[in-house]
């Protein structure tokens, strides 16, 4: 009953657009953990659509590094976000992490709770400051906030994705993952009411306000040609026009309530899903 009501209500809002879309913009990240959130990173790429528009790369602001980092990714996306149309934003990384994380380490079901707790172990937006420091003691509490590679979220076991703490292993996000999560907080922060935390914030985002969502680029990047892009490159760009053609057959209200059963729905709020999983 809840997903038939939600889908017959962002439906209708859908109608009521006269773009016939949700959203105005589309934002494909293919994410990177790499060194540290001051440095360049080759695999962090951006990818932005509009409608009926091929999604093209978006490099970093004149002035800045050549490549993105993530400290400047996210300080753009807040300037972005804060004044531009609905836009929808798709991020290759866990949002959060399996509820056996959450019980281990007895912390409160709730996700903003959760963010301000783990950028405070695991502070990897610090300036010089690598991913493998905390998890090797050198800095930070990681210890104190640590997982195992068994544990997976329902969204991982049900499009078989590995474990956001499954570290150096091929297809691992598990680096990513721990680097972009104090990205998230920062931009909750900064951004407030103006952009939606989907599904955190509800599984039914409010219409004209931008959305955060977690992608998953493995659900599409067969779906369309490579052409001459990098692996990472495509990872963006079809995450973006995913997006893009989603909104646009008007399919969003579809992955915007996905088929979870009743009994799972706390834990898919708590842990998250991936956009495009149905």
């Amino acid at each position: 009953m809840r997903r038939e009501l939600a889908l017959l209500m962002l439906t209708a809002a859908l109608l009521n657009q006269t773009c016939m879309t949700l959203f105005s913009r589309y934002l494909g990240i293919d994410y990177s953990g790499a060194q540290t959130a001051q440095d360049g990173l080759k695999g962090l790429r951006v990818y932005m659509a509009e409608p009926g528009a091929e999604p093209l790369e978006i490099l970093p602001p004149s002035g800045q590094k050549k490549n993105w980092t993530r400290q400047g990714l996210a300080e753009w996306l807040v300037e972005i976000l804060r004044e531009s149309p609905p836009t929808l934003v798709g991020i290759d990384h866990a949002f959060s992490f399996p509820m056996s994380y959450f019980e281990t380490h007895r912390l409160e079901p709730s996700w903003p709770s959760f963010l301000e707790d783990f950028t405070e172990h695991w502070p990897t937006h610090e300036p010089n400051t690598y991913v493998d420091f905390i998890r090797e003691g050198v800095f930070g509490k990681g210890d104190l906030r640590s997982g195992s590679s068994r544990w997976r979220r329902l969204c991982d076991e049900r499009c078989r994705a590995k474990s956001p703490f499954h570290f150096d292993v091929p297809g691992s996000v598990a680096k990513s993952t721990h680097a972009g999560l104090p990205w998230l907080l920062h931009l909750r922060r900064e951004l407030g009411a103006k952009v939606h935390f989907w599904p955190f914030d509800g599984w039914l985002p409010p219409t004209g306000v931008s959305v955060i969502a977690e992608a998953y680029p493995a659900l599409s990047n067969r779906s369309f040609p490579r052409e001459d892009r990098t692996p990472d490159q495509h990872d963006a760009y079809s995450v973006a026009r995913w997006l893009r053609e989603t909104d646009s057959s008007q399919q969003l209200p579809h992955f915007f309530t996905p088929s979870i059963p009743e009994s799972k729905l706390p834990q898919a709020t708590i842990e998250g899903w991936i956009l495009g999983l149905a």
